[in-house]
């Protein structure tokens, strides 16, 4: 998508589309919007709907931030303790390798 040639209403629409989409546990598009939006929101000339676009990605990136955080967290934590958890980290995998190396 060209969003250079968009009105800035429509971008300013859009952007706060994508974070609102967001909200709803799909932090890929706050990366989304974080790259897509970031040249309007702070290289540009200034413009009426710069500001408002500017505080959605500055949202967006701190959202993309906290759950690239929990995820990589969560990820490191079930391989260092899945052995240990037993039966409960077989239940929660998707696959469950066989055996011990």
């Amino acid at each position: 998508m060209d969003i250079s040639r968009m009105p800035n209403e429509r971008k300013l629409y859009l952007c706060k589309w994508y974070f609102k989409a967001g909200l709803a546990l799909l932090p890929f598009l706050w990366s989304i919007n974080s790259v897509w939006f970031f040249n309007d929101a702070f290289r540009k000339p200034a413009y009426d709907e710069q500001k408002e676009i500017k505080k959605y990605v500055i949202f967006s990136i701190v959202g993309t931030l906290v759950w690239l955080v929990a995820i990589v967290s969560w990820v490191v934590t079930f391989q260092l303790k899945r052995e240990t958890w037993g039966e409960f980290a077989d239940n929660i995998s998707f696959l469950v390798p066989l055996g011990r190396a």
